[in-house]
């Protein structure tokens, strides 16, 4: 084992050991072994991806709330309503991972019987990357799109404080290689505040508020993230409320903001949407129009300042392809946290190089 040497930026850790590694302290904490590995494989491929917001620096955050009760870890997840095209999902607080992937499954399952499929995840918790599940559909051949929502942590266009969530959408397509888009609703991610704290790097004007709702270019002062395009993000963000929260009957931005005593538990909702393509047109058509259109983009003239025109998830595509190869970097700080919690629960950290 090594371990993090005072002069590395991180360490640098390979994608198996990783996830075998994470897979364990979620068994420790209580999850079954499947359940464990899903979570653990949710994780890895967003570092894999190059998310490492919703990497493996969410591994004591999930423990955390594991033990205070807010992460149910061998929840009853049970159907509440199911239509010839839609289910909803009672999630009983289970890890967002084992949630969502129970809704992908459900809507590719409804969608093959009736063309699209609809599944509403109720009561779940941090749903993690939600390309995951989109791009698991598009690898079935399927379209799809997925949502998230949360308690509110972004402010609201015009307000001082937080009135709404990062609430993050996803929409996947088939193609050459699978289009997969995967954004937050917000100008930056709550995962990406907080690791530029560990980190102590700095962030740019325009991004979040401090505490008293004063605009903060101060990692360890910003608290209140602001919304992409202003009123377009924060009234996405909203809708994504409506659509995912109030249809499931499990308000949460209300809930929070009242101070309620749900409402100061950590919960999320999310919602699932895939779509066969075979019964709407040729699939093999489709994947064809996708490749023309990305090739017709791609001859644009190119923003010097951009270098190449990028499709939406070719970034991560090529990342993971690098850190797949190389290994992970795993940010000191954050190593050093995954470290404590290891001794803690008896687990060995996996084998490392600095970086």
């Amino acid at each position: 084992m090594n371990t993090a040497q005072p002069g590395g930026l991180a360490e640098i850790v390979a994608g198996e050991m990783l996830k075998r590694f994470a897979a364990e302290v979620f068994e420790r904490a209580g999850m079954p072994q499947a359940d464990a590995a899903l979570v653990a494989d949710v994780l890895v491929w967003a570092n894999l991806r190059g998310i490492d917001t919703h990497g493996v620096t969410r591994i004591p955050r999930y423990v955390e709330l594991i033990e205070a009760g807010d992460m149910n870890p061998r929840p009853n997840i049970a159907i509440r309503t199911e239509t010839p095209a839609s289910v909803l999902i009672e999630a009983d607080r289970a890890a967002g991972p084992v949630a969502m992937m129970r809704g992908t499954d459900a809507a590719l399952r409804k969608a093959r019987e009736a063309g699209i499929g609809l599944a509403l995840v109720r009561a779940t918790t941090h749903t993690a990357a939600l390309g995951y599940y989109t791009l698991a559909a598009a690898n079935q051949g399927m379209a799809a799109v997925a949502l998230a929502a949360s308690w509110p942590i972004v402010a609201y266009h015009g307000a001082r404080a937080a009135g709404v969530s990062t609430s993050p959408i996803s929409i996947a397509v088939p193609g050459a290689e699978p289009l997969v888009l995967d954004m937050a609703t917000s100008v930056v991610s709550m995962g990406k505040l907080n690791q530029a704290k560990r980190t102590g790097s700095a962030i740019p004007p325009g991004w979040a508020l401090d505490k008293d709702g004063v605009p903060t270019m101060d990692p360890a002062a910003a608290q209140i993230p602001l919304p992409m395009a202003g009123p377009k993000g924060s009234g996405l963000s909203l809708m994504i409320e409506c659509l995912t929260s109030l249809i499931a009957a499990n308000p949460l931005l209300a809930e929070s903001l009242e101070g309620t005593p749900e409402g100061r538990r950590h919960r999320q909702n999310g919602l699932v949407i895939a779509i066969d393509l075979a019964r709407f047109c040729d699939p093999q058509g489709f994947r064809r129009e996708v490749e023309r259109l990305v090739k017709a983009l791609k001859s644009l003239p190119v923003d010097p300042q951009a270098g190449e025109i990028l499709m939406p998830g070719e970034r991560g595509r090529r990342e993971f392809q690098r850190r797949d190869r190389e290994g992970i970097p795993v940010p000191r700080a954050v190593w050093r946290e995954l470290e404590t919690l290891a001794k803690r629960l008896g687990v060995a950290i996996p084998a490392s190089s600095p970086r």
